[in-house]
């Protein structure tokens, strides 16, 4: 057992390490327009290494990229190499440079007139050796064109001759090793992200979601696999757009695409696709446009966004997946030290996200919202410490490693020692390099994983943002949650709803249901032609009940962690709500024709089900009580508090009852019997109680049980905390006995079926009475008023009462 609890432990440290340790919340700047020139454009890179140090300062002549989006690669991969190179433990003796021909950042289509580059190598500035057997490896990036262009171009001109790494998202095409055989990918496959996408949905009860979606394979894939994962937990489309990738197809359809959104009733949208593709175009257009949703995409989405200002609240915004990976230092800092004029803070947080501390509002703000909503740049830059890596960088980051120590690897080797013809030196090297960089499994220097072989690539985990665009070009990004495909199904994703309020103060989503739930009374029903998460309602029929107190149930379980929820004892409230819930169904026994299994139950079921509920309720009473009354450490008292002894008061009068009730079945148990005078001319068969001296017995414990609930929750009821229940539990036991008492000389002057009417009429209203003066008020909040049930407010409450008293 200990072995098993240590495993679980063991199993969940990476999660918890990431929830303390990883910086959660994030601002950026977004430049102020909304052309076409903005959205992602390819960079190649390529790769050499040389057998001599090189200075810091060599990384200054590759930063010249003028395309704002495209520096933030440029700077990752100087950062990288620069940390290569500075490693004493790779490479000895050998240091990476990095080429970009003409200085700038250049794209698959203008690839081909720079081929001849990687002939005149020699003509490098202090390429010295192996000029005519190293063998290149080139970058390319982010977006699909320019990978497949470049690949296209290498593998028929200088076929495994120059190696190619993609730091984009991962495409299904680029794995064709026939195509591309000499092509790695650095991200993984995303086979996880449909799944969780979907487990988001579920968690916040969106069953009713809209998909755009752009119309080539790997779309196509996605859908399949969205499709998959919705059908096991009923999510249904309200619509899907297949938004196609030519632009003048694109153009025409535009309208029809945006008036679909328009129209349809849900409130998320999933996007997926690449950022550079007439799916962002249209993405683009709709946030111009004014439409305002919950937009669940991917974290290349993260920059693509408009200068509209939308209120900071769950209603909105955008929530990504992004793959998860450990947070790298120090960035900002080398990034400035390049060229400290250039690279201020305002020009970075226009590449990328910037660590902002989340707790910085507590003490002053109180949420983020509030913090941001006048926050000034002086005020950001005083809170930032670092700037932060996209996944793209990341794939750099990664790759840079990959390779250097696959380089490192040929040198131990002596391969670049060994004599060989020139003429096949090149050729053999890459075939080397190649087989060597296949093989790599290593461990980068912040602590992740990195396996190169495609086919052994480590199971998926994703960060899951919430992103907002605030006044004066502001944005803010925070952290909500993490999935992790290590753990069992259905225990994958991890929600920090406390972070949702820290931001926005409330911790509450917008509704995305096709039919709201029904009302206690009403049952559902489906609708012909409609899909299975749009149903209509219909008044229950006679002889059958309701199911609200499962509903409240429900409730409690799916706000477990909020503090209403967990105030006055979490586990008594659910064991009240189950008793209530076979008290309701207790009249149950009392329909149709009884027989002697029916006789007993339904005096047996009411006196033990009855008793589990109102002894619940003298448990939370005392459980009050108690702590409250206990002032003085080490008492007895407290002792009995601490060690969970209110909590034995249920098992206590449970066996009182249990007792009470065997003797009465063994001396004079309830059987079937006829009543030929009650009305004239008919036999009623009814269950007779056999002791009508225990049958008050029962009551008379309950009644009892019910008297020392009320006085304790009367003494109770004025004691100072937030969500004191003791007053509900006091007018809860005022109307059980109440209930009861009336029920005694009512059901001492009917006679056959009117008294078994009245017994169940006293069943349930004692039963609702104690779901509605307890539970009710308590939904009302957790529905209705979440601003009440939240940390902030009860900060809120306990600042002011302090300063009060």
């Amino acid at each position: 057992m200990f072995a098993l609890v240590f495993l679980f432990f063991f199993l969940n440290i990476p999660l918890l390490v990431s929830r303390f340790t990883q910086p959660r919340c994030f601002w950026r700047m977004y430049e102020n327009k909304d052309k076409d020139e903005d959205l992602v454009t390819g960079c190649i890179f390529f790769l050499l290494m040389e057998q001599q140090p090189v200075e810091k300062d060599y990384l200054n002549h590759i930063l010249n990229i003028q395309t704002t989006k495209n520096i933030q690669f440029a700077l990752a991969l100087a950062f990288s190499m620069d940390e290569v190179n500075r490693n004493l433990d790779l490479l000895p003796n050998s240091s990476f440079i990095i080429q970009c021909p003409d200085g700038d950042c250049i794209n698959g289509t203008k690839f081909y007139s720079h081929l001849q580059f990687s002939e005149e190598l020699h003509d490098i500035p202090n390429y010295i050796c192996y000029d005519q057997t190293m063998c290149i490896v080139v970058l390319t990036g982010p977006n699909l064109a320019t990978s497949v262009v470049l690949g296209t171009i290498l593998n028929l001109l200088m076929p495994q001759q120059i190696l190619q790494i993609t730091y984009g998202p991962f495409h299904p095409i680029l794995s064709n090793r026939e195509q591309f055989p000499s092509l790695y990918q650095m991200a993984a496959q995303d086979t996880s992200l449909a799944l969780a996408m979907i487990s988001l949905m579920f968690y916040f009860n969106w069953n009713w979601i809209g998909l755009a979606v752009s119309d080539n394979d790997q779309g196509t894939q996605f859908l399949t696999r969205l499709r998959g994962e919705m059908e096991k937990l009923t999510v249904c489309f309200a619509f899907v757009s297949m938004i196609p990738v030519k632009m003048d197809i694109f153009l025409t359809r535009a309208e029809v695409y945006y008036n679909q959104i328009v129209t349809s009733s849900t409130n998320v949208v999933i996007i997926y696709g690449d950022p550079d593709s007439t799916l962002a175009v249209g993405f683009r257009r709709w946030e111009s446009l004014g439409l305002q949703r919950i937009w669940v995409t991917t974290s290349q989405w993260d920059g693509t966004t408009t200068k509209n200002d939308f209120p900071l609240n769950s209603f909105n915004g955008k929530i990504t997946f992004a793959h998860h990976h450990a947070e790298i230092s120090s960035f900002k800092t080398f990034v400035q030290t390049l060229n400290p004029l250039k690279y201020t803070d305002e020009f970075l947080a226009r590449l990328e996200w910037m660590n902002l501390k989340c707790n910085v509002s507590a003490s002053t703000c109180k949420t983020l919202k509030n913090c941001l909503s006048n926050a000034s740049l002086q005020w950001l830059k005083a809170q930032t410490f670092d700037m932060a890596f996209s996944d793209e960088s990341y794939d750099i980051y990664n790759a840079v490693y990959a390779v250097a120590h696959a380089f490192h690897e040929m040198l131990l080797q002596h391969v670049y020692n060994h004599p060989m013809d020139n003429s096949k030196g090149h050729y053999a090297y890459c075939l080397k390099l190649h087989s060597f960089l296949r093989k790599i499994r290593l461990t980068n220097s912040v602590g992740d994983r990195l396996i190169m072989n495609q086919k052994e690539k480590l199971q998926e985990e994703y960060g899951i943002f919430q992103i907002w665009n605030l006044p004066y070009g502001l944005g803010l990004k925070v952290k909500i949650g993490e999935f992790s495909s290590y753990f069992p199904y259905g225990q994958q994703l991890h929600i920090y709803e406390d972070m949702i309020e820290h931001a926005t103060g409330s911790r509450q989503m917008l509704p995305s249901v096709c039919s709201a739930d029904c009302l206690p009374g009403f049952r559902k029903f489906s609708q012909e032609g409609m899909a299975a998460c749009c149903f209509g309602c219909s008044p229950c029929p006679q002889n059958e009940v309701s199911n609200e107190t499962t509903v409240v149930l429900g409730i409690f379980v799916k706000n477990h962690d909020t503090p209403i929820v967990k105030a006055n004892n979490q586990n008594l409230s659910y064991i009240l709500l189950i008793s209530l819930i076979f008290c309701f169904l207790c009249p149950l026994l009392f329909i149709g024709h009884p027989n002697s299994a029916t006789c007993v139950l339904q005096q047996i079921t009411f006196g033990v089900v009855f008793t589990l509920a109102v002894s619940t309720v003298l448990a939370k009473t005392v459980t009050v009580l108690l702590a409250f009354k206990v002032t003085v450490p080490g008492t007895r008292i407290r002792y009995f508090l601490i060690s969970g002894v209110p909590n034995y008061i249920i098992v206590i009068c449970m066996l009182i009852q249990i007792i009470l009730c065997t003797i009465w079945l063994h001396f004079s148990p309830p059987f079937i019997d006829k009543d030929v005078h009650s009305e004239h001319g008919q036999i009623i068969i009814m269950c007779n109680k056999g002791s009508i001296t225990a049958f008050y017995c029962v009551l008379g414990y309950h009644g009892s049980l019910a008297f020392v609930s009320f006085i304790v929750a009367f003494l109770a009821r004025n004691l100072p905390d937030t969500f004191n229940e003791a007053k509900l539990l006091t007018f809860s036991m005022l109307l059980f006995c109440s209930v009861w008492i009336t029920f005694l000389p009512v059901y001492h002057s009917t006679k056959g079926k009117i008294m078994v009417a009245v017994e169940v009429l006293s069943i349930l209203a004692s039963s609702a009475g104690l779901l509605g003066c307890i539970f009710i008020p308590k939904c009302y909040i957790i529905l209705l008023r979440p601003e009440r049930n939240s940390l902030q407010r009860l900060r809120e409450k306990t600042s002011s009462r302090t300063q009060i008293s």
